[in-house]
C-alpha cells in the first residue's frame, strides 16, 4: 500500500468515526448529552472552584474540587435538589489551598446562589 493510499484510508476512517459520533450525539436528548458530558468530566477530573454568594457578596469558596455530584433518591433513584462534593475550604478567599486549610464535605441546594468553574490557575 502506498503512502497516499494509507493517508486516504486514515482520512476515511476518521470521517466515518466522526460521523458516527455526531449522529450518536444528535440522537440523544439534551439530558442524556449532559449525563455523558458529566461522566466524561468526572472521569477526567477537574480542578474546580465553587463560589457561594449572599446577594452580590462572596461568602464561601471551595477549591481543588474533583467533581460535584447530584444526589439521587435511595428508593426511587430520582435526582434530589442538592449537589455534594469535597473541596478545600478557602478560608481567606485567595484561590489557593493554603497550609492549614482542610478538605471538607459540602452540600449546596439547587436554590443556592453559587458558581462552579475550572480554576484558571
Amino acid at each position: 500500500m502506498t503512502d497516499d493510499s494509507q493517508q486516504t484510508l486514515k482520512r476515511f476512517c476518521l470521517t466515518v468515526v466522526s460521523a458516527a459520533l455526531v449522529i450518536g450525539l444528535a440522537a440523544c436528548t439534551q439530558e442524556q448529552q449532559n449525563k455523558i458530558s458529566r461522566s466524561i468530566q468526572n472521569w477526567t477530573g477537574t480542578n474546580g472552584v465553587l463560589e457561594i454568594y449572599a446577594g452580590d457578596k462572596l461568602v464561601r469558596r471551595f477549591v481543588k474540587i474533583d467533581k460535584i455530584s447530584t444526589a439521587l433518591g435511595t428508593d426511587d433513584g430520582l435526582p434530589r435538589h442538592y449537589r455534594y462534593g469535597y473541596g478545600v475550604l478557602d478560608e481567606n478567599l485567595n484561590m489557593v489551598a493554603d497550609p492549614g486549610e482542610k478538605k471538607v464535605y459540602f452540600e449546596i441546594s439547587d436554590y443556592t446562589n453559587a458558581v462552579f468553574f475550572e480554576n484558571p490557575r
